[in-house]
């Protein structure tokens, strides 16, 4: 029996493909659409994909034409080709502005381009671009069903360009160039006061006017140590239990003890 079942799938594959085959081959574009739609309503997509690049110029201003765009758009969509479905999925909104979908696609469509942004430590334009998307679509759509995603997608984007900024403020402090690691962790802190990685970059504008002001010549040691001083408390007062909290306590002691060495001399 189980050889049979086995045998009667294989035949029904064999003559699926077979019509597939056909249908890619044939010269009729009714035959392609009918196989085209098959294949989505199977989840085949890349297999609907091949038809309908051959058919989408031929039904463009025909009355199946939104459907096929709509399915043309979600099959690059769901084979993760975001870019070309963020292009199909824009031209069906253009193309049908009062399509039932409308919303839908405008919104994979803008979200579609949030899945090409890269790692935070890459260029950032289609990560830019996304946002622009996003926004346009939030600003069209202000009550729609997906504006709760949209604004999540968003969230993320910005702060994957806050950490770039971040990142790259940080860098200074690495590279142990603290003059210039203040000015851009000061920076960084009044353009992002909202910032996630706030906690971060006032633990290393500590530790960069720490390392300035305990590397100083004597004339110009107080100072420095005193705007360590002030970082230690702006760090303290945003965060009392901040996970810097022994390094910066340690920092602190050795500010204190330099500038009491200082007061005694």
């Amino acid at each position: 029996m189980k050889k049979i079942v086995s045998l009667l799938l294989i035949v029904v594959f064999l003559v699926s493909c077979n019509e597939y085959q056909k249908a890619l081959k044939s010269e009729d574009v009714a035959v392609k659409y009918t196989m085209a739609t098959k294949m989505y309503e199977e989840k085949k997509y890349n297999k609907a994909i091949r038809l309908f690049e051959q058919i989408a110029s031929s039904y463009r201003g025909k009355p199946q034409a939104e459907k096929l765009f709509y399915m043309f758009s979600q099959s690059y969509y769901n084979t993760k080709q975001y870019y070309l479905a963020g292009y199909q999925f824009e031209n069906f909104a253009s193309s049908y502005p009062k399509s039932e979908k409308i919303q839908e696609a405008s919104f994979l469509g803008a979200k579609s381009y949030s899945m090409l942004s890269p790692s935070y430590s890459l260029d950032q334009t289609d990560t830019t671009k996304a946002i622009e998307k996003l926004q346009a679509f939030i600003d069209t759509y202000p009550n729609s069903e997906y504006l709760a995603e949209a604004n999540g997608i968003m969230k993320k984007l910005n702060e994957k360009l806050e950490q770039k900024v971040f990142e790259n403020a940080k860098g200074y402090n690495t590279i142990s160039d603290y003059k210039a690691a203040l000015v851009a962790l000061d920076n960084f802190i009044a353009d992002y006061p909202g910032t996630p990685f706030k906690e971060d970059a006032l633990y290393y504008k500590l530790d960069s006017a720490y390392q300035l002001g305990i590397n100083s010549i004597p004339s110009k040691m107080e100072e420095r140590l005193n705007v360590a001083k002030v970082a230690y408390a702006n760090l303290i007062k945003f965060k009392s239990d901040t996970k810097y909290r022994q390094k910066a306590d340690e920092m602190l002691v050795r500010i204190e003890k330099d500038l009491q060495n200082l007061l005694n001399k």
